[in-house]
């Protein structure tokens, strides 16, 4: 019997054609209260054609009672146990199995109730590509039936209490200003009815990215609409589609809007940024759109800097996760009178961070520390600091002139990217400043070339260079669902290992958890590479000596690579091979 309704309930064939008796349900308002049964469904659907009502809500009428006990007699007519009233309004959102974008999207959700149980919940089981979403989606969760009106209540009380998205100020991505412009008021009153869907949809879907704490959310045209993605410690992580290619046209234009971009170019890639407040937080997006063989594509980038000046507030050091030697080493390569230091990595690897830490440590007020930066991230207490402004014309090069013309000691330059900056840098260093700044390089080696290509003249360079520092984030193991591993003969080989290498190491993996969302690792750590310049080194840099030469001296000389510390975390159970493979570079 029950058979029958769930196939009756998806818009499918019966097994049998046969009238079926009533299922009996409790019923509390008396014997006479109609009842739930194949009929009964059969004819609300009849009459949700005619009327152009959905099904549960001619269910609904022709059952006369009230939702609380309609939802009650549906769920066991359908065989689904029931959550709704107070028991579903005490539960807990997991916005990390089902994001709000998908949530509202959907209709449904996954919640954990306050005695640790964690379901489903829908409310429509008459729908079946919802249903066919929700055991794809949430498969292994137990399923519950709600109320509609219920189900609505709860999404929108989670809009209001945690998304609310209050107000958003534009301005160019080169801009520099942080004078709120404009003001645009997004509380869910105000949101008209035909702009509602992708207002929300982008709302939620920066509001999930926030609250997971994603650095960036990256939106993928397809051929069907779109993909959202978060990159999360690093890494991607798939969070939900958008079907429609009108609906996913909308979303980017809605982005354009946001960062004041041209809505009607779509063949030219184009960057800006805008300030969105969530709670009493301002948080900065940076949005680059690019063009696309499917339309376009957006990566916003996430900027809170109030939650930034929490993390880095009188940051040392000794707390970004570097070993104890490295640390050491930066302190003293921190504190040298003159000359250049310089941080490299990939985009997001904490070059800035470190910089931030270091300048901290040194900032005795009794020197001129100035900044130039793109943005300003942090606010540093008693440092000058000078935000780029392209369109304004003050940009990396034409402000490090003007800095050394304001006296300063110690100069941090937020990135070299063209030769000019490359040269005034270095003539700095030579001049008796201190130079602290980054460069986009793979290691330690590499930024040499980096500075052969700008054109800099080798022998100023090596003159005005301290040290080179090349770092990476690596990903923390989950200690929630961290198990030991016995590594089979291809992740050995993966990792360049032989196994009498790593007869006492304590290798684990990470099958993935609640508390870590699956990913099997939970928070990052830094690890560095160190090329410290003295007489020898500067000689072999002048004389073009291969690299292969310079890291067998660097090497006699206490160098470590990457690869060595990373290796050392596993070694230790605190991080996996797969993680050590995925950021370091096995040669």
């Amino acid at each position: 019997m029950t058979a029958n309704l769930l196939a009756v309930a998806v818009g499918a064939s019966p097994a049998s054609s046969r009238p079926p008796a009533a299922v009996p349900v409790d019923q509390p308002v008396g014997a006479r209260a109609p009842v739930i049964d194949l009929q009964a469904i059969r004819e609300a659907r009849q009459m949700a054609a005619l009327s152009g009502l959905g099904i549960m809500a001619e269910l609904e009428r022709m059952a006369g009672v009230d939702r609380s006990e309609f939802t009650a007699r549906l769920g066991a007519a359908l065989d689904y146990p029931v959550l709704q009233g107070d028991a579903f309004f005490a539960s807990e959102a997991l916005l990390d199995r089902v994001p709000l974008t998908e949530a509202l999207q959907h209709g449904a959700l996954a919640v954990r109730m306050p005695s640790g149980e964690q379901c489903a919940v829908f409310a429509d089981p008459f729908d079946r590509d919802r249903k066919a979403w929700l055991e794809e989606r949430l498969r292994g969760l137990p399923v519950r039936l709600t109320h509609a009106t219920d189900l609505t209540a709860y999404l929108g009380r989670l809009e209001e209490q945690t998304r609310a998205i209050d107000s958003i100020s534009s301005g160019s991505i080169s801009g520099g200003s942080t004078v709120e412009d404009s003001v645009e008021d997004l509380s869910l009153s105000k949101i008209g009815e035909s702009s509602s869907v992708v207002v929300r949809l982008v709302n939620s879907t920066l509001y999930d990215a926030y609250r997971i704490h994603a650095s960036d959310v990256h939106l993928e045209s397809t051929p069907g609409g779109m993909v959202i993605r978060y990159r999360i410690d690093g890494v991607l992580d798939h969070a939900g589609a958008i079907q429609g290619v009108e609906l996913a046209e909308q979303v980017i234009s809605r982005i354009k809007v946001m960062a004041e971009l041209d809505i009607a170019e779509r063949r030219v890639p184009q960057d800006g940024r805008f300030k969105v407040g969530i709670g009493a937080r301002k948080i900065d997006f940076r949005v680059s759109i690019m063009p696309s063989i499917f339309g376009e594509d957006a990566v916003l980038r996430i900027l809170d800097k109030q939650e930034l000046a929490e993390q880095l507030q009188g940051v040392r050091i000794n707390n970004l996760g570097f070993d104890e030697p490295t640390v050491r080493t930066l302190r003293r390569l921190s504190d040298e009178p003159h000359g250049m230091l310089l941080v490299t990595g990939p985009t997001g690897s904490g070059k800035t961070t470190t910089l931030y830490a270091m300048i901290t440590e040194v900032n005795t007020r009794r020197e001129k520390i100035v900044t130039i930066e793109d943005p300003v991230e942090y606010q540093l207490p008693g440092v000058l600091q000078i935000p780029v402004n392209e369109k304004k014309g003050l940009t990396f090069s034409r402000g490090l002139r003007s800095i050394l013309r304001h006296d300063p000691d110690k100069i941090m330059v937020g990135e070299i990217r063209d030769s000019e900056t490359a040269q005034i840098a270095v003539q700095s260093a030579l001049t008796g400043h201190q130079v602290y700044t980054t460069i986009h390089a793979n290691n330690v080696f590499d930024v040499i070339g980096r500075f052969m290509q700008l054109g800099v003249d080798t022998y100023s360079f090596v003159s005005a260079l301290n040290a080179i520092v090349a770092q990476r984030l690596l990903r923390l193991s989950c200690v929630a669902c961290a198990t030991e591993l016995t590594p089979d003969a291809e992740l050995l080989a993966k990792s360049g290992l032989k196994r009498e290498e790593i007869g006492h190491w304590r290798l684990i993996r990470c099958k993935g958890c609640d508390q870590c969302r699956g990913t099997g690792y939970r928070g990052r750590t830094a690890i560095a590479e160190m090329l410290i310049l003295d007489d020898e080194i500067r000689e072999l840099i002048v004389e073009r000596q291969p690299v292969s030469r310079l890291k067998e001296v660097a090497c006699a000389k206490g160098t470590r690579f990457l690869r060595e510390s990373a290796l050392d975390l596993a070694r230790d159970g605190r991080t996996t091979l797969q993680e050590v493979n995925r950021v370091t570079f096995v040669g």
